[in-house]
């Protein structure tokens, strides 16, 4: 069974930087969409970025300039996340799928194709 695994988050002042990562349990892992999403409880989950496999990127509007999805050979992404603002506090999935037409779908509230989800990792920003 394939697994993905976050790790990177922590704690930080408005301001400061993180770098998450998300690796896949097997090499090489392909997918056609490889997301970042942030949950909050009580809150909708907000699809933050996206990288396809030929490396286009989306961004939600809110993290356009702050946040950096990249990926590190065939198992391993990363979001780079600067000047971090307590709104961005919360619980950071990786997520892979390969049935979007678009990778910039997945981000949508209503798309419902992940086929992996990782375990997450807390981003808690301080004010």
């Amino acid at each position: 069974v394939v697994q993905l695994s976050e790790s990177g988050g922590g704690s930080v002042q408005a301001g400061g930087s993180l770098r998450l990562s998300c690796a896949a349990s097997v090499s090489p892992f392909r997918k056609d969409c490889i997301a970042w999403f942030r949950h909050v409880p009580s809150k909708e989950d907000v699809g933050v970025a996206v990288i396809g496999e030929d490396g286009t990127t989306n961004y939600a509007d809110s993290v356009k300039g702050r946040f950096t999805i990249s990926k590190d050979g065939v198992n391993t992404w990363f979001l780079q996340v600067d000047n971090l603002k307590p709104e961005d506090t919360g619980m950071y999935y990786c997520a892979a799928e390969d049935r979007a037409l678009y990778c910039r779908a997945v981000l949508s509230p209503t798309y419902t194709g992940i086929d992996y989800w990782g375990q997450g990792t807390q981003v808690t920003v301080s004010s």
